[in-house]
């Protein structure tokens, strides 16, 4: 029962980050004006505005002009309908819980906006940077001083990435990979980076035999930054044990 109603929180929370990453981004108000058709301009009805609700039903149309509406909206809600549900497996009743629905949360702004605008925006990282650092106060890593460590392992190995490929990664990437650090702390920082280089390097993989994407065409990173992130601070600990233990025994 209290993952169905976190996974319904996540839902309306999804929507919200939805407003925020799509109007942030062009300095857009995320109170005014209300809700809209991207196509027609037409204002939203609140029956409209149900998350992934409203879209099944609407079979993804505007229900004026339409249009399709792009799948990006349940796509977000949904995600984060699940992952908020899902956080408590893995990080426990604890009061980690509030920094990783905060993760989550600044995760999938992030997403929307870098796959809208291949744009992470400073306000965002700035506004979630400051509230990482007052629950870090509260809840610190141990030892607390591997907050440090990892926002300076992250922004010094991303900006070391951006120079050798003379622009490689983007300004955004390196403040995002800073803030990441500071809440993963070193090693799953770096673990981060290398899933999101791994996921992202099979996607541009896969996405070139289906030519779905042609050569030297940008990508979006921020989506992988997400996937890489998730993955390394829901399963990191595991993931590196593994690795050890690989490194020690092989296959057997």
């Amino acid at each position: 029962m209290i993952q169905f109603l976190l996974f319904l929180y996540g839902l309306i929370f999804g929507s919200f980050f939805n407003v925020v990453g799509l109007r942030v981004p062009v300095k857009q108000s995320i109170v005014a004006p209300r809700s809209a058709c991207p196509f027609c301009g037409r204002q939203l009805k609140v029956y409209e505005l149900i998350p992934v609700i409203s879209f099944l039903l609407q079979g993804g149309k505007c229900r004026g002009c339409k249009a399709r509406i792009s799948p990006l909206y349940p796509i977000v809600e949904l995600l984060t309908g699940v992952l908020f549900a899902v956080a408590p497996v893995f990080v426990g009743w604890s009061q980690e819980l509030i920094v990783a629905w905060t993760l989550i949360s600044l995760l999938m702004i992030i997403f929307v906006s870098d796959l809208r605008y291949m744009l992470i925006p400073d306000k965002i990282l700035l506004i979630f940077s400051g509230i990482f650092l007052l629950e870090r106060i509260v809840i610190p890593l141990t030892p607390w001083r591997d907050s440090l460590f990892g926002a300076a392992t992250g922004f010094l190995l991303l900006l070391a990435i951006a120079l050798i490929s003379k622009g490689g990664m983007g300004g955004g990437d390196i403040k995002l990979f800073a803030v990441i650090g500071f809440v993963l702390g070193v090693k799953l920082v770096v673990l981060s980076f290398f899933l999101s280089a791994l996921y992202g390097a099979i996607f541009g993989i896969a996405a070139l035999l289906l030519k779905i994407v042609k050569r030297r065409q940008p990508i979006p990173f921020g989506p992988f930054i997400v996937a890489g992130t998730i993955s390394a601070y829901f399963w990191g600990s595991t993931l590196i044990a593994l690795y050890f233990h690989f490194l020690e025994h092989g296959f057997s």
